[in-house]
């Protein structure tokens, strides 16, 4: 066998490899008619607000009766709330905020949570949307279908830098409780499920649990009376709600000082709704 120079023979073997036409290969290669697969957009919001700080002190005020007579230290602590414990503030935050009286305790909880979604076939908002109607399945409720994503906003414009953002809703008191006289939030009722609760004391159809317009993109709202026997009876209303890839949760109890009371619905429901309705518009603004 003759001898190639090291050098000459890499000639050989780089235009070996390099032979014909590149484009040619590569429009052989191809399968036209493949389909391609489109990444889901991101969800709209990037980040949550504060838990303890997404109920401004007038509105708290109205929630949790008896703080305000409080020392200005017990005052304080009580309209500061409590934290839920979270290992990702941008994912899931919560406060609890609590008042006692000789009537009764009210408890109130705002829960965040902002859904990502990873497959990227799905999108962020539809994550959230699947997230927000197992809520719903489990209250016994009709749950949206998932549908495609669609921007919240449509003229929301991408390149702001603040369109990623939920805002701080304590800036101002959008998240507040209707005034007495006002009018809350519309609703719609719908037919009680069926073995659901229609409010443990004989509530109508306007208080049963039912799905809620004009909240987020979907809501709904759920009314529950646990009864312990002896003890004091605890009334729950929740409203949930989504708003594009963010579920928020708003629960709001009372709890009777007396084993003989019970809490009643109609103005629970009320300030719930509403301080969801105040949710919603300042997490849009």
């Amino acid at each position: 066998m003759a001898y190639v120079p090291g050098i000459a023979l890499l000639a050989v073997l780089v235009a070996g490899c390099t032979g014909g036409s590149g484009t040619e290969d590569a429009t052989t290669d191809a399968k036209p008619g493949t389909p391609t697969v489109s990444v889901a957009p991101p969800g709209k919001y990037q980040t949550l607000p504060e838990a303890c700080r997404s109920v401004s002190v007038n509105t708290l005020k109205q929630l949790l009766p008896g703080v305000a007579d409080l020392p200005e230290d017990q005052r304080e602590r009580a309209y500061e709330g409590r934290a839920s414990v979270t290992y990702d503030t941008d994912r899931k935050v919560g406060c609890t905020w609590q008042a006692r009286t000789s009537e009764s305790t009210r408890t109130l909880v705002v829960d965040f949570e902002r859904v990502v979604s990873y497959d990227p076939s799905v999108s962020d908002e539809d994550s959230a949307a699947t997230v927000y109607g197992k809520k719903a399945e489990a209250a016994g409720l009709p749950s949206p279908s998932v549908t495609s994503s669609s921007p919240a906003d449509p003229s929301a414009d991408p390149a702001d830098p603040s369109a990623g953002a939920l805002s701080d809703p304590a800036a101002s008191d959008g998240a507040g409780v209707a005034p007495q006289g006002s009018t809350s939030p519309t609703t719609t009722a719908s037919p009680t499920p069926d073995g659901g609760d229609d409010g443990g004391d004989g509530a109508s159809d306007e208080l049963a649990p039912r799905v809620l317009n004009n909240i987020g993109n979907a809501a709904f709202l759920d009314d529950s009376l646990e009864s312990g026997g002896s003890s004091a009876q605890r009334r729950t209303v929740s409203v949930v709600f989504r708003t594009s890839n963010v579920v928020v949760t708003v629960r709001y109890a009372e709890q009777a000082a007396d084993a003989d009371g019970v809490p009643e619905s109609a103005e629970l429901q009320e300030k719930a709704q509403s301080l969801a309705h105040g949710l919603d518009e300042s997490i849009n603004e």
